[in-house]
């Protein structure tokens, strides 16, 4: 199953520079806009030399030759016609980065969205949702400095140098011996410059990420610090984070601003000495003032790209920063998933789980260790156990969405993990301890379930769930509008839309991770007659602790950390 957007590899490759960097082969769009850019930088390099050779032939032959400005007329044209090529290529080079940059940008947000909700639990393991929010937003959107800054840029400091360095030593030798000693000492400042640059630069995305995930954490949590009075001490926890981020940008910043200052000093003091051989040479007769002049010009014009990519790297080094993290993401091993399409008749199949063992990566010890159970037709399972002996770990292994180290999973006598995934997901519907409900209506949120079913279909499923009351007490009824994360509904009735979806759907088989966690006694009675009314006909795995919630099971299978005991 392809989780990419179209024209994007989700393999990094690694290796350290600029031209080692993924984005430089992410896509076919990077390579283009590589392309166009030497292109364009090689055009630039003639033009530099152009207007460099036109303005000294026109100085020494107004000065030296003392032509008349009639005769001066065509090189002053050219001249002028050079400015505008030079204007016209940078202005090109603006736009096709920013193309560039929008295309290859809007890539990455696929490939990052698409891969998230290929991996679900797999992905979110190691990553907090405040953190891909903001590599998804802010980071990815910091990728501009680096194609239409830092990528243009380096080419010009590759292509202009050497075309200036070839013209000059055409003219001087010593001239060119001193640009070719002295150029090599701006991009060894830089790598050094950069390489504290960098180290800051993901101190202040790290603490941009934690400010966001704090932040997103309590918002999301506010009702039950108010309850608890603990809002107002989440102010200077913020307060503290908000200060560190400032610290780390303005830490950033102060080192930006004083490594374009040693560049500047650098440079300056390079092109002075080119000035200074060039000058007395021309003082004792040995240079005439057409080359010397051609040199004066060129000479600034080698250093210049180099120090400017040293300035850009900064705008640019959040950027791949962020586009580190983001193909870290897209480097998260998923399950290999299968091709297979033909399932035997769910409703009237066995779930099988076989010595069932799940270790995530990086840790030793076993999330899930040979958990083995069976789900007879139409049963009601309940899994019960201590927090952290596997049982949302066991739900992720039968939505397909982790790979068990160990063990089988089956329905009838297919093995599920030669099906392909989204059809076996056809067949089931979960609900989780927090379903998300969007920012839309009543009915658009229910539609999830089955996009296409009728106004009349998602009011049966809405009735089905036990929220005739709430339809009745709304004049929009289905067309009710909810704000982000089901706001305008109590939480009783934000899970009893969840539910609604699964009784939408009509699936034979249910995954129901405790859906009545942090709902009072009365709501939870509702959810918990609901689900009664839903799991009628159809095979239910519920990881359940609320003993109302273990009444409904026809078993209940107790999950520890060695294994599966039977109640």
């Amino acid at each position: 199953m392809s989780v990419s957007a179209p024209g994007v590899s989700p393999t990094r490759q690694t290796g350290r520079g600029p031209f080692a960097n993924p984005l430089m082969r992410y896509g076919r769009a990077t390579r283009l806009h590589f392309a166009l850019t030497v292109i364009l930088g090689s055009a630039a390099a003639a033009l530099v030399v152009a207007q460099a050779w036109l303005i000294a032939w026109i100085v020494s032959g107004a000065f030296v030759e003392h032509r008349e400005l009639a005769q001066l007329r065509g090189p002053v044209t050219l001249l002028l016609a050079v400015v505008v090529g030079r204007a016209s290529v940078a202005w090109y080079t603006e736009v096709a980065a920013s193309r560039t940059a929008a295309g290859v940008k809007s890539q990455l947000r696929h490939a990052l969205v698409d891969r998230v909700a290929a991996g679900g639990p797999t992905v979110l393991q190691g990553h907090q949702r405040g953190d891909l929010a903001v590599l998804a937003t802010r980071g990815i959107d910091a990728l501009d400095g680096y194609y239409s800054r830092y990528v243009p840029q380096l080419v010009l400091a590759v292509i202009v140098p050497t075309a200036v360095l070839l013209v000059v030593a055409g003219q001087d030798w010593i001239s060119a011996a001193i640009i070719l000693v002295t150029l090599p000492l701006i991009p060894l400042f830089m790598v050094l410059i950069g390489l504290a640059t960098r180290l800051h630069t993901d101190r202040r995305l790290r603490a941009l990420q934690l400010l966001s995930g704090h932040f997103l954490d309590v918002v999301a949590g506010l009702t039950t610090l108010k309850v608890f009075g603990r809002s107002k001490a989440q102010v200077t926890t913020i307060r503290a984070v908000t200060d560190a981020y400032r610290r780390t940008t303005m830490t950033t910043l102060r080192i930006a601003f004083l490594s374009s200052l040693v560049l500047e000093l650098l440079a300056s003091v390079a092109v002075a000495l080119v000035a200074v051989s060039v000058g007395l040479r021309l003082l004792h007769g040995h240079l005439d003032l057409r080359t010397s002049l051609l040199i004066l010009v060129l000479a600034p014009e080698a250093y210049l790209p180099l120090r400017l990519v040293g300035t850009h790297f900064h705008a640019s080094a959040e950027g791949m920063s962020a586009a580190t993290q983001v193909f870290d993401v897209l480097d998260t091993p998923l399950p290999e998933p299968g091709t297979g399409r033909d399932l035997p008749d769910v409703a009237a199949s066995t779930l099988a789980v076989a010595n069932l063992s799940v270790t995530y990566p990086g840790t030793d010890r076993p999330a899930l260790d040979r958990c083995s159970l069976t789900v007879a037709p139409g049963e009601t399972v309940a899994i019960t156990g201590p927090s952290g002996c596997g049982k949302s770990t066991l739900l992720a292994v039968l939505l397909g969405f982790v790979a068990p180290n160990a063990g089988a999973v089956s329905i009838g006598d297919v093995d599920l993990a030669t099906v392909e995934p989204d059809i076996w997901r056809g067949h089931l519907a979960w609900l989780p301890q927090r379903p998300h409900l969007f920012a839309g209506s009543i009915a658009e949120n229910v539609r999830l379930g089955r996009p296409e079913a009728t106004d009349d279909e998602v009011r049966a499923a809405l009735a089905d769930a036990g929220l005739a009351p709430l339809l009745a007490r709304s004049p929009q009824g289905i067309d009710t509008t909810l704000g982000e994360r089901g706001s305008g509904v109590s939480v009783g009735e934000r899970q009893r839309i969840a539910l609604a979806r699964a009784f939408l759907r009509d699936v034979p088989l249910l995954l129901l991770d405790e859906p009545t966690a942090n709902l009072d006694g009365d709501s939870e009675a509702e959810v918990v007659e609901a689900i009664r009314r839903l799991a009628r006909g159809r095979t239910v795995v519920l990881v359940a602790h609320r003993p109302a919630l273990v009444g409904l099971a026809d078993r209940v299978v107790a999950l520890a950390t060695t294994g599966v005991v039977s109640a």
